[in-house]
């Protein structure tokens, strides 16, 4: 099945959609400051994840967005998507991600990490802001009188050393993205750690994709692993809607992400029947054939060049600037950008524009690859401007055609294993016929490449047989 090494994967035992800190009860003597947020983590003790006001995972819209996710035909949906109003408990802060998983077991990490992560950030994020205030009075009031060391011990609240900050990066963004840069980088390593040693979910041939987003005011800051994408609609001076691509598809076809996997022993190449998509093996193994070098989860993988460390962006908003669009690969491998631009803008209301996305590209898909199957596809619509008279309210609304997955159902209990035919990212080895030859990267000489392009691909993890002892590594089996 979807396994790299289905001999030597494990079965979960069990696990909840939610942190085992959830049933957690406040300490009797723990007081809060006057006027100060409240954490992340407040919201774990008080009541379940999916109880908060302005957290939104279903199938709806709100006044500032639209979600909307639809399995595909591989099998269980291992999309997850989020969005998050008056995150961290403020009033102009919104969390954006979506999430593809992989892997036998790729629903459940995907929802894992949708759950988990948002709360390590924000969790960082008040860190890093109580400790930055608290050096920069410091600084003011004994201005000379502290050694090295002591200052490095008040930074690192974490038990980490904090990222250092390049001048000329902290020159030219605000203060905003330094904090939210460590806070990334930070909770996605605890994240990764966390799924490392979680015994309910197996993510030995698992993972999952991330793109998040966080906006406060007009700042934005994304981080990226993986292959999901985020793309801005924006005003050029035709007063036309183009489109700016936000992220890069971390793919192993990427000249510097391929050179970190070869270094770590990781091999890249791609298949005879798949040319342009490069994927990610063993040094001696004819698996797990990743088709991106940047993952959640995948530990098979993890000592052989691939990670899990965040892409970091950062972005101001301007008023030519419309909505911004969060989207797994089901929908970028059949759409461009300016298709998903323009689909979302000649929605018939925005609380309809993630679906009308998804839709257009499902029909891609049955007209573009006819003999493959539809990818489960997840979208969120983040509209950044505070007119909401065109936008119809239907937060987590259940769609009544049939053939749809509906998200606005019961999440299932991820403690019950789902029977999967096949993986949604997973091909069997009858249906792979491996390439003859050394390494192949998807790239031709003296052709201009270009990261931001995409490409079209069906699969993310595909499971061959092992290496015959004695024959040359660097050759798939026959």
């Amino acid at each position: 099945m979807g396994s790299c090494l289905s001999a030597e994967s494990r079965s979960p035992r069990g696990s909840s959609p939610l942190s085992p800190s959830l049933g957690v009860r406040k300490r009797k003597n723990s007081k809060k400051k006057p006027g100060s947020r409240n954490s992340s983590f407040d919201y774990r003790r008080e009541e379940p994840l999916h109880r908060i006001p302005g957290r939104m995972f279903l199938n709806g819209s709100s006044e500032v967005a639209s979600l909307f996710t639809q399995q595909g035909k591989k099998g269980t949906n291992q999309d997850a998507m989020l969005v998050w109003e008056n995150f961290g408990s403020r009033t102009d802060t919104i969390f954006c991600g979506v999430f593809d998983g992989h892997g036998p077991y790729g629903h459940m990490v995907a929802k894992r990490v949708r759950d988990s992560l948002p709360l390590k950030l924000s969790a960082h994020w008040e860190v890093n802001i109580t400790s930055g205030d608290v050096l920069k009075e410091i600084s003011l009031n004994t201005a000379g009188s502290m050694n090295p060391e002591d200052t490095t011990t008040l930074a690192s609240v974490d038990e980490e050393p904090r990222t250092p900050i390049d001048m000329g990066e902290a020159e030219k963004h605000p203060e905003i993205f330094q904090t939210l840069k460590e806070s990334f980088l930070k909770a996605f390593k605890v994240m990764d750690r966390e799924l490392r040693t979680q015994a309910s979910i197996d993510c030995f041939c698992s993972g999952t994709t991330a793109v998040t987003l966080v906006k406060q005011g007009r700042d934005i800051v994304i981080g990226n692993v993986g292959d999901s994408r985020a793309i801005l609609a924006t005003r050029d001076i035709d007063n036309s809607l183009i489109p700016v691509q936000l992220t890069v598809d971390l793919k192993p076809n990427l000249p510097a992400e391929a050179e970190r996997i070869r270094k770590c022993r990781g091999r890249v190449f791609a298949l005879q029947d798949e040319p342009e998509v490069a994927r990610v093996w063993l040094p001696n193994n004819n698996s797990p054939g990743l088709a991106m070098a940047r993952a959640f989860g995948d530990f098979c993988l993890k000592d052989f060049g691939l990670i899990s460390v965040p892409e970091i962006s950062y972005r101001r908003t301007t008023e030519k600037d419309e909505f911004i669009v969060l989207a797994t690969d089901g929908i970028w491998d059949v759409l461009t950008n300016k298709e998903v631009v323009d689909i979302i803008a000649s929605a018939p209301s925005r609380s309809t524009a993630a679906r009308a996305l998804v839709e257009t590209a499902v029909r891609a898909w049955r007209h573009k690859y006819p003999t493959s199957k539809v990818d489960d596809c997840a979208v969120v619509c983040l509209f950044l401007d505070s007119d909401t008279n065109n936008l119809s309210v239907a937060a987590n609304t259940r769609p009544k055609e049939d053939g749809v997955n509906c998200a606005a159902e019961k999440e299932e209990d991820i403690s019950c294993t789902t029977g999967l035919d096949r993986s949604g990212t997973v091909r069997t080895c009858e249906e792979i016929h491996p390439e003859d030859g050394s390494d192949v990267m998807n790239s031709e000489p003296g052709k201009d490449w270009s990261a931001l392009e995409g490409v079209s691909r069906v699969n993310t993890l595909l499971t061959l047989p092992r290496f015959v002892p004695g024959e040359d590594e660097t050759k798939p089996q026959k």
